[in-house]
């Protein structure tokens, strides 16, 4: 199989042996494959993939036809071949091939292209894990996103709205502002966040600049969700402000988690995300900025790198 290949900190398209799937797991022909703030990190040898996964092949979700199932005691398989599936992995998806445990697998609803369907596990299971799972965002309570033009900021304005709650969101690039207001989101700069508070939930995408002015526009009891550091990683927290407005502060990763949590998460969004995008109309959808092919993937790495976008960049091979 050809697979995006991480050389010397370059992005290159080279060879691989096909895999072939142990108990328990499906070979999935990769259609496409949305990139990451994590595949970025990767490519600079500061994220590496976890244990069985591979470490040169970047890629922490993807979409594709089942072709192949390993051994599988009679009567417990979860798809079959020709099933279209999509998933979060800890690496190696930007690929034309790739292994999957089943329960990693989701099904991909009738109305959404490869694209879109190669976009969706990584931002719409770490919003909704982020969000209503740690945070529990409440109907008719005030979410704060911070960075809402991203693939996560754009998945975490639709499902807080699909819940009831009201949306803020900061997005730095002007020209984006009106086309994240459509999501459903009062849309605001960057700077003097806090005014437009309190808020009940803050989703932190963008890092340690931000964590004293969060508390400071955090409403009594309120929370925050940290899964976002590209800003910085360190900064100072004013311990009795935290415990005068009885606050909490989440932090979170989806890639190490073992697989009982990343199966459970998958079984969240089946169950709680994916029947929002059969509504009538949706009432979630995939904003995709650009799509490359395979042969592009360094080209696809150097527009995210460049930002300024709207939602994600997909592979499709």
């Amino acid at each position: 199989m050809r697979a995006a290949t991480i050389c010397d900190q370059q992005i290159v398209i080279e060879e691989h042996p096909d895999p072939e799937p142990a108990a328990g797991e499906v070979l999935v022909r990769v259609r496409a494959a949305g990139l990451n703030g994590g595949d970025m990190m990767q490519l600079r040898g500061l994220y590496p993939a976890p244990p069985g996964y591979p470490q040169d092949i970047p890629g922490m979700e993807l979409a594709g036809d089942v072709v192949a199932l390993g051994a599988h005691p009679p009567g417990t398989e979860r798809f079959a071949v020709g099933d279209r599936v999509m998933a979060i992995v800890g690496g190696g998806a930007q690929a034309e091939l790739m292994t999957v445990h089943e329960r990693l697998l989701m099904g991909v609803p009738e109305s959404l292209d490869w694209a879109a369907a190669g976009g969706l596990p990584e931002v719409f299971t770490t919003a909704h894990d982020a969000v209503l799972v740690q945070a529990e965002l409440r109907p008719g309570e005030h979410l704060l996103v911070h960075g809402g033009a991203g693939g996560v900021g754009t998945a975490a304005i639709q499902l807080a709205c699909a819940v009831g709650a009201r949306v803020t969101t900061t997005v730095r690039h002007e020209g984006l502002r009106e086309q994240v207001a459509a999501l459903g989101a009062e849309v605001i700069a960057p700077e003097d966040f806090a005014e437009y508070g309190p808020f009940d939930v803050i989703l932190e995408l963008v890092g340690a600049p931000n964590l004293s002015e969060n508390l400071k526009a955090l409403a009594t009891g309120g929370r925050i969700a940290v899964i976002g550091v590209a800003a910085g990683a360190k900064g100072e927290l004013n311990l009795l402000a935290l415990m005068g407005k009885r606050a909490r502060i989440y932090g979170s990763t989806l890639r190490a988690r073992p697989l009982e949590e990343k199966a459970l998460n998958a079984r969240r969004v089946e169950h709680e995300v994916l029947p929002l995008f059969e509504t009538s109309p949706p009432a979630l959808r995939v904003p995709i900025a650009a799509t490359f092919s395979l042969d592009e993937t360094a080209a696809a790495y150097e527009r995210f790198a460049a930002g300024g976008k709207l939602g994600k960049i997909v592979l499709t091979t």
